[in-house]
C-alpha cells in the first residue's frame, strides 16, 4: 500500500524555465537510467522476494521513495516548460531558424501531455521496461541495483552539468545524494548476505562441482595472432569469490565445426540445400 500527502520529496524551483532542459530530465524519468526504471525494479523485486523480510522492505521503500523522485523531476519537467511556446507562430518569431525545432523542445511535451512531463526519454521514446530487472535471486538483483544506481548517478551528475539554475543544481545535488545512497545500501546488502566470498558466484545454490572447473577462473584471450591477452587482477591470484585462483589462457577451438542437417521441404529454402 502506498500513501501520499500531496508535498514532494525535496523541494524544486526553477529560477528560468528552459524547454530545451526540460527535454533532457525527461531522461531521468523516463530513460533507461531513469527513475521509472529503477522504481519498477526495485518494486517487482520486492514483490518477489523470498527469505528474510528485511530484504523486501528494503526494496520496497526504496521503491516508494523512487516513485517521489519521478514526482520532483515531473515537476521539474512542468515548471521549465512554462517558458516553452505554445505555437509555432511564436517561435518563428523570435526566431525563425530555431522554429524548425522548437528550441530543442520535444513536441510530444506539448502535444500530447499540455506542456507537462511524460513517461518517455529525451527523444520522446517511451519507458517500455524492458529494463526491469527482478530476477528473483537477491544477490543477482543486489548486484544489478549497483549497476542501475551508477549509471543514474552518472546521468544526473551530467544534468547538474547542463544547467546554471540554482534550483535546479539543488535538486540534482540532491538525488545524486541518494544515488550515492543507493550504491552504498545495495552493496551493504549484498555484504550482509556473506560478501562476495559467501554470495558469488550467483547462484551459489548450484554445485560448483558440476562445472566445467577448469574454465571456472580463466581469463580467455581471442586475439587473432594468439598474443597473450590483456594481464590484470582478473588473470592472476585468488578468485574474488576466494574459490579458485585466476589464470589466463588464450582460447584455441574446442568444438567442431558445425553440420546441420538439410532443410525440410516446404521450410521456403532452395533446392540445393536441402
Amino acid at each position: 500500500m502506498f500513501y501520499t500527502d500531496n508535498k514532494l520529496q525535496f523541494p524544486v524551483r526553477v529560477e528560468t524555465p528552459d524547454p530545451l532542459f526540460a527535454r533532457a530530465l525527461q531522461q531521468a524519468i523516463g530513460g533507461v537510467e531513469g527513475e521509472i526504471r529503477v522504481a519498477m525494479q526495485y518494486f517487482f523485486q520486492a514483490c518477489g522476494a523470498r527469505g528474510n523480510p528485511k530484504f523486501r522492505d528494503l526494496l520496497m521503500n526504496t521503491a516508494a521513495e523512487e516513485l517521489g523522485h519521478i514526482e520532483m523531476l515531473a515537476t521539474a519537467v512542468a515548471l521549465n516548460l512554462e517558458g516553452a511556446p505554445v505555437s509555432i507562430k511564436d517561435e518563428v518569431a523570435a526566431d525563425p531558424v530555431a522554429s524548425a525545432v522548437l528550441g530543442g523542445l520535444n513536441m510530444k511535451n506539448l502535444l500530447s501531455a499540455g506542456l507537462s512531463a511524460m513517461p518517455v526519454d529525451s527523444d520522446g521514446v517511451p519507458f517500455d521496461m524492458s529494463h526491469i530487472y527482478a530476477s528473483g535471486n537477491i544477490a543477482a538483483d543486489m548486484t544489478a541495483n549497483v549497476a542501475a544506481e551508477s549509471t543514474g548517478r552518472v546521468l544526473a551528475t551530467r544534468l547538474f552539468n547542463l544547467t546554471n539554475d540554482p534550483g535546479m543544481k539543488e535538486m540534482l545535488s540532491y538525488l545524486i545524494a541518494r544515488d550515492t545512497m543507493h550504491q552504498n545500501q545495495w552493496l551493504a546488502a549484498l555484504e550482509e548476505l556473506g560478501g562476495s566470498k559467501a554470495v558469488f558466484p550467483i547462484p551459489n545454490s548450484f554445485p560448483q562441482e558440476q562445472e566445467l572447473k577448469e574454465f571456472s577462473y580463466a581469463f580467455l584471450g581471442f586475439q587473432n595472432d594468439g598474443s597473450a591477452p590483456p594481464a590484470g587482477r582478473w588473470s592472476e591470484g585468488t578468485s574474488i569469490d576466494g574459490k579458485g585462483t585466476f589464470s589466463s589462457t588464450s582460447l584455441e577451438p574446442l568444438g567442431q565445426t558445425p553440420v546441420l542437417g538439410p532443410a525440410k521441404p516446404k521450410s521456403g529454402a532452395q533446392l540445393e540445400q536441402m
